[in-house]
């Protein structure tokens, strides 16, 4: 496609850290971008605790996005390398591995059938009495009647992540447009720009709808190129470890309470999250007393001690999930425009091997091996039943 001297070759609409490593990756690749978002390096990434745990977010079913997942992990340290010299800021990350346990016999029996599933799909972690566990993690209850020890589960701040990315993106040359993307031109059956939400009219030789839980409401887009994503509310705690406390937690512990899942993150800073809720309730974004009472019941319950410390932040977002909880990655039905939306629980995961992917999509044409299974055209037939029994997994 011919271009002015003024238009850019790609549009990114959203600014959430799919979208800037996108934009970071394409203009690597020689394309001139452009980001339109209201506030680049604000969306889930604001709320999301970032860990990187391909092995102990394996569910049943799942499989073909496991190989993704562990290949994004693969790239995260060299990713982070890179981006961290690139911008000149840290974006915490930690091979610090992950704790999961249980605390009752029936949990302790789901973890075994998740071991059992692991070990079948040849990913490393190690079965542990619940003695040992407490020897990793003094701060445990003592009722932890066993783990799985996941050293290749890691973790990431994805708040420097984000921020990371913006300086990453205005370094590398891309445009970020502070305004929100209110409408989609299309001409001659092609997309080409965007309407913003000043009047403003940004054409570009491409599009990429990267909007999160946003993305499937862009006015002026085909209904058959429409992303099936929907919003699914998690809220998310912030507690302070004190230095009298620490060290509080060594790594990500993680565990099923009751049934709902439940994990805390400590970070160097002495920060620990806990979350997430998992709420299929539209657009609603409100903190609620009830979500907090039950993060903090279940952490309790997991580790005591965190009654001790304060509590610095409540907060909630929007994961967007996909009709299979995968995503959408690369061409849709309409040319010129494409996705990079879905992401669900693995936004900040999926984070290297979706920059690649879709910078090799916007400037080669055509995506890698890994991404074909996620294609955005894969529910022009309807979508695919979801597996029964599976736990959905937090922000």
């Amino acid at each position: 496609m011919s271009r002015t001297a003024n238009q850019p070759d790609v549009l990114v609409v959203g600014g959430g850290i799919i979208g800037l490593v996108t934009a970071w990756r394409a203009a690597q690749r020689g394309l001139s971008v452009r980001v339109a978002d209201p506030e680049p390096g604000g969306g889930a990434a604001r709320v999301a605790a970032g860990m990187l745990a391909a092995v102990t977010e394996l569910h049943y079913g799942e499989q073909t996005l496991l190989a993704l997942n562990l290949e994004s992990a693969r790239r995260y340290p060299d990713f982070a390398a890179e981006l961290e010299e690139a911008s000149g800021r840290g974006v915490g990350y930690r091979a610090c591995g992950t704790l999961a346990v249980a605390l009752d016999a029936d949990d302790r029996a789901h973890l075994r059938e998740l071991h059992a599933l692991q070990t079948r799909s040849g990913l490393e972690s190690t079965w542990l009495s619940g003695r040992e566990c407490r020897r990793l993690e003094p701060m445990l209850a003592p009722g932890v009647r066993g783990g799985l020890r996941v050293d290749g589960d890691h973790q990431v701040d994805p708040r420097l992540l984000a921020s990371a990315l913006v300086t990453a993106c205005e370094r590398a040359g891309v445009v970020l447009v502070r305004e929100r993307a209110e409408r989609l031109v299309v001409e001659r059956g092609r997309a080409t720009g965007a309407v913003l939400s000043d009047g403003t009219r940004v054409a570009a030789g491409q599009v990429v709808l990267a909007g999160g839980s946003m993305s499937g409401r862009l006015d002026g887009v085909p209904a058959e190129a429409v992303p099936p994503v929907r919003p699914v509310k998690g809220q998310v705690l912030r507690l302070t470890v004190p230095p009298a406390f620490a060290p509080f937690l060594s790594r990500t512990v993680r565990a099923v309470v009751r049934g709902s899942q439940v994990y805390l993150v400590p970070r160097e800073s002495g920060e620990l999250v806990i979350g997430a809720t998992s709420e299929e309730l539209g657009w609603d974004t409100a903190v609620t007393a009830g979500g907090v009472y039950e993060l903090l019941r279940d952490a309790h319950e997991l580790v005591p001690g965190i009654t001790e410390l304060p509590l610095t932040e409540t907060r909630a977002g929007l994961r967007p999930g996909s009709p299979d909880n995968a995503p959408l990655l690369g061409f849709t039905a309409l040319p010129g425009l494409l996705t990079a939306t879905g992401h669900y629980r693995n936004g900040v995961l999926l984070t290297p091997v979706t920059g690649d992917v879709m910078a090799a999509a916007l400037a080669d044409g055509d995506v890698p091996d890994e991404a074909r299974p996620f294609a955005p055209g894969r529910f022009a037939a309807g979508p695919p039943r979801i597996p029964s029994g599976r736990q959905e997994q937090p922000v």
